[in-house]
């Protein structure tokens, strides 16, 4: 997959990074006429990304249409990511209004296949040198802005020139250490441990998620029957987890409600989890520099958004800079219209995954949203095009849809007072 590599390593931009980010940048810069060289530190081609949740959320849908990969997808058994999620006032089911459209949908597909796919259209992009076993080993600076990356390859160092630098390189980014980005972390009071399951049946045969106020867990369906089973309880009882974690993850699964029958699945990769994953935000830009994904910003891995904002990113930088990039145009102009659109799209709904990473109860507007979709189909439907990132927090609450959800558990409560009366007067009759 690797192309020869070329005279004078000039480009007009270079990723560090092959993943969803990196390779989806590469793609959409490339289409715009601009030559790109995506670096891998990793030489297998069919490398991939293990702990994640391996969902593409429907925002997500629209670059994966335009990056041509849909139809990819599909023949490689990518499921359509329906979902209902449990809470105490009940389950949340979202379905399309009658007579209406199919609700937004992304995909479940895991990494070991949708990696090395995405990769391999990257490769095969004119414009993109795919350049395995290549890691960026410090940036190159001239006149107070970034003007490449050093690389360690199987041959030796390499100078590798270009416009614009891009990291890709996910949450511990190598390339926004190097540029002395500095990172700004959240804890998150939760931890997450998963598996992925064989035949694990689930009702209606599509995903679902529990909040459980504080621990939360989910079970997404994905390609060929696997099932990515996920536990994310408080910190406190990680103590139980380090002395027995298959016992401790197995005892929290059976005690869900409506547990999957867990022994009867075939579990057929190892537990894979992280004690202590911080939530990570950083600037998206710096003269010379962009960063995408988790480079740039890293969410809680409960939301299940990582992957798709992963992709929108590169989509709103290759918008942004390919005309300056390609033009010879003023490039850090450019990135500050990305830099812009980075963080009017995606700070919001971070804030809050920072406010819900301390693992605490649903706050009171929370209650009054997520008890009235449990017992409304419109306001389920809006609660999945937010968990599906296609609002914003500003749309999810705002003054309406908390009228809304007033009037719909008025009612309900309404409805239990009129139906506890009759069942009184009835138990009352001679």
């Amino acid at each position: 997959m690797t192309k020869p590599e070329s005279a004078g390593d000039q480009y007009d931009v270079v990723i560090g990074g092959a993943s969803l980010a990196g390779c989806a940048a590469a793609i959409l810069l490339a289409r715009r006429g601009v030559r790109v060289a995506l670096l891998e530190r990793r030489s297998d081609p069919e490398a991939y990304k293990a702990l994640c949740t391996h969902s593409l959320q429907a925002h997500a849908y629209p670059v994966l249409h335009e990056l041509g990969l849909v139809t990819a997808l599909e023949k490689a058994g990518a499921v359509r990511n329906a979902a209902r999620w449990h809470t105490r006032w009940g389950w949340i089911e979202p379905k399309a209004a009658p007579g209406g459209p199919v609700l937004p949908y992304g995909y479940n597909i895991r990494r070991s296949v949708l990696d090395p796919l995405i990769r391999r259209r990257a490769a095969d992009t004119p414009g993109v040198e795919l350049l395995l076993g290549h890691q960026v080993t410090g940036l190159v600076k001239e006149g107070g802005r970034i003007a490449g990356v050093r690389a360690w390859t199987p041959e030796g160092e390499r100078e590798i020139r270009a416009r614009l630098v891009v990291g890709a390189d996910g949450k511990d980014s190598a390339v926004a250490k190097f540029a002395g980005v500095a990172a700004t972390t959240y804890e998150n009071g939760r931890f997450g441990y998963l598996a992925h399951y064989r035949d694990l049946p689930l009702p209606r045969g599509i995903s679902h998620t529990w909040f459980l106020e504080p621990d939360m867990a989910y079970a997404f369906v994905n390609d060929d029957g696997v099932t990515v089973m996920a536990v994310l309880p408080d910190k406190k009882r990680l103590p139980d987890f380090r002395e027995d974690l298959e016992g401790s993850f197995l005892d929290f699964v059976r005690r869900l409600p409506e547990a999957p029958p867990i022994e009867s699945a075939e579990r057929i990769t190892q537990f894979t989890g992280s004690v202590n994953y911080p939530l990570v935000t950083r600037e998206a830009t710096a003269p010379g520099l962009a960063l995408i994904g988790d480079a740039a910003l890293t969410g809680d891995p409960l939301w299940g958004v990582g992957c798709g904002w992963a992709l929108e990113s590169a989509k709103w930088l290759a918008q942004a800079v390919a005309p300056a990039v390609r033009a010879r145009g003023d490039v850090d102009k450019s990135l500050l219209v990305y830099a812009r659109r980075h963080r009017r799209q995606l700070r919001g709904h971070q804030a809050m995954a920072v406010d819900f990473a301390k693992s605490r109860r649903f706050n009171p507007m929370e209650q009054l949203i997520f008890s009235a979709a449990a017992r409304d189909a419109r306001m389920a439907r809006h609660t999945h095009r937010f968990a599906s990132r296609l609002i914003g927090p500003l749309r999810f609450v705002n003054p309406v849809v908390l009228a809304r959800a007033s009037a719909i558990n008025l009612r309900h409560r309404r409805n239990r007072r009129t139906i506890g009366a009759s069942g009184r007067l009835s138990r009352a009759k001679p």
